[in-house]
């Protein structure tokens, strides 16, 4: 039987032990203008309560922060992987993962929190992270001030970075530099902001004890605010350009790029290891002439990739021809790709080349190529074996150098299995699989993507949106996306219609076309509460947590904790789901209150 956790605070009080002290705070002295509100250190989330969310199972080689797995690694052993990545990699290299490392450690830090205490205010799950950052041992913060105007969305901030661990290592194998080497913490800051405030916050560092300063200073500001964020996001690697990139000579926007062939196109977007993940595949089959399959649900970017394969090709000076094979019916899809010549049918007026034809020495990327008809399937092959091919109701064969891309929703396999797909074909196809996750597998990337669409409608609509209320950006951080990334891009270009110049964009201007909404989308509850969801009580009448006079708050959470129990028979895990927290929440609660869990709770 693997060992129970056991968080610190328990521990102590287990063993009698005395509960150190937590270290001192200073007073938070940031203005803040969340609702004229203004926080000071002892705001909670304090570090004790902080500390209740650190669980250990000891003898059983497992660590948790709440539901999130971690680990206890010697610094000197960071210091020792970050030397060998920039010896092996280089410097830019190296330190872009790093950021990205951060930066994904500061998102999972601030869903936590968002969990944990779903009705603090903004200024107070700030705080948090600065607090979290020094419980995981990486660096004290302190406060010296920060605005957030929820009018405009605007953030600015400075702290001051006392201890930094990463400092400590940098210097002992390089000792002092010329450049800031706070790398990991700078990504931690900006995962951790954006995703509490969903738009992109980037942190900068201006001081740093590797660049022989006395003290790091770090600053950070909505990306609007900088006017140089292109090096922040090369690092970050929001888009085409990797971290060992050159920035564009005459960039059109933070979030947008020049393509090949003189158009916009809107760069793809993310930092999220699943996104980075493909993003490299891309970047690594890119120079060959392969093959490629993207696999993926509808609305993941299955095109947006295929441009970006074709702008880091070496046929990015070339034509790249996207169909959509599921748009084109049957009749015509030969024609469509082949060309057809005059007279060959009635109606055929003129010769007109096929879409292989104006790919020649570009890119042909085929969309849902798992709709083809097997007979389409067939003409295909032979074009792909042969690099021929004829017009409808010609006699000439046409020669054609095409570096073909393609796309499905499906799986192939099994179609092959069921006879609706040609083996040989998907063997020709399926030279290099890229997956492309959905959504709730990346959504780490969601406030970059909410900001980019943001600003994408904003300039097309000419509307002034500042940004969206907290209450908003827990509905897109909950929801479930069955659309995908093309869902949350009509869902923004929606709101941004539909939202008055100068508000910010709310939920109900964002989920108007029929969304189902689950529990936890428009309200996130509390432990031990519903978050203002209309729930059966211990006495089985319905009423909202908030509507419970003449009790102390341990007394409501032992109530609900006993209630959701009682009516799971002492299912931990279904009492967990109904009170909209994790299974381990409820358990180290339970016990506190002294309530039985599992058989000892059935009636």
């Amino acid at each position: 039987m693997p060992s129970p956790r056991i968080s610190l605070a328990q521990l102590h009080r287990a063993t009698g032990a005395a509960r150190p002290a937590p270290p001192t705070q200073a007073p938070f002295s940031g203005q803040w203008r969340f609702d004229l509100q203004q926080v000071d250190g002892s705001s909670h989330p304090t570090v004790a309560d902080l500390s209740e969310c650190l669980f250990f199972s000891p003898g059983d080689g497992r660590i948790w922060l709440q539901d999130q797995r971690m680990v206890l690694m010697h610094a000197e052993a960071l210091g020792g992987l970050r030397r060998e990545l920039i010896e092996t990699m280089g410097l830019d290299k190296a330190r872009g993962l790093l950021t990205r490392m951060g930066y994904l450690s500061g998102a999972r830090d601030a869903e936590l929190v968002r969990r944990q205490w779903p009705d603090a205010e903004p200024p107070v799950a700030a705080v948090a992270g600065t607090r979290l950052h020094a419980l995981e041992g990486v660096v004290k913060v302190e406060v010296v001030r920060v605005s957030y105007d929820a009018a405009t969305g605007d953030y600015q901030g400075e702290f001051l970075w006392h201890n930094s661990s990463e400092d400590d290592e940098h210097i002992a194998v390089y000792g002092v530099g010329g450049s800031p080497a706070c790398w990991m913490q700078t990504g931690y800051a900006t995962g951790y902001v954006s995703t509490l405030f969903g738009r992109l916050i980037l942190f900068r560092e201006v001081a740093c004890r590797s660049a022989g300063d006395a003290q790091c200073r770090v600053i950070g500001r909505s990306v609007e605010l900088w006017d140089d964020p292109q090096e922040d996001l090369r690092y970050l690697q929001l888009g085409e350009d990797g971290p060992d990139a050159e920035p564009a000579a005459a960039p059109l926007g933070p979030w947008a790029t020049q393509s090949a062939t003189g158009g916009q196109d809107p760069t793809l977007v993310g930092a999220s290891s699943a996104f980075n993940a493909a993003f490299h595949m891309v970047r690594r089959v890119a120079p060959t002439p392969a093959t490629v399959l993207f696999t993926g649900e509808s609305g993941v970017g299955k095109e947006m990739f295929a441009r970006s394969l074709h702008r880091s090709s070496d046929r990015a000076g070339q034509a790249f021809v996207a169909i959509n094979c599921a748009a084109i019916p049957e009749t015509l899809i030969e024609s469509e790709l082949f060309g057809v010549e005059r007279g060959a049918y009635t109606g055929a007026g003129a010769s007109r080349p096929g879409r292989f034809e104006r790919a020649d020495g570009g890119t042909l990327f085929l969309d849902e190529i798992g709709t083809l008809s097997l007979v389409a399937q067939g003409k295909l092959l032979r074009a792909l074996q042969e690099g021929e091919i004829e017009r409808v109701g010609g006699t000439r064969t046409l020669r054609v150098n095409v570096r073909l891309v393609a796309a499905t929703n499906e799986n192939l396999r099994e179609a092959v299995r069921q006879g609706r797909f040609r083996e040989d074909l998907f063997y020709r196809l399926n030279v290099f699989p890229i997956h492309l996750p959905p959504l709730r597998e990346r959504r780490d990337d969601i406030p970059l993507l909410m900001q980019h669409f943001l600003h994408h409608y904003r300039e097309r609509y000419q509307r002034d949106v500042p940004g969206f209320s907290q209450r908003a950006v827990k509905a897109l951080f909950n929801y479930g996306f069955p659309g995908n990334i093309r869902e949350l891009q009509n869902l923004i270009e929606r709101a941004v219609i539909m939202v008055n110049d100068g508000e910010l964009i709310d939920v109900h201007q964002l989920f108007r076309g029929g969304e189902e909404l689950g529990d936890g989308v428009l309200s996130l509850p509390a432990e031990g509460g519903t978050g203002g969801r209309l729930v059966g009580t211990p006495e089985g009448t319905a009423v909202g947590a908030a509507q419970m006079p003449g009790q102390t708050l341990e007394d409501a959470e032992q109530q609900w904790i006993a209630a959701a129990l009682k009516r799971t028979g002492g299912n931990a895990a279904a009492a967990a789901r109904q009170l909209g927290i994790t299974r381990a929440t409820l358990l180290y609660r339970a016990r506190r209150h002294g309530l039985a869990v599992g058989r000892d709770a059935r009636p």
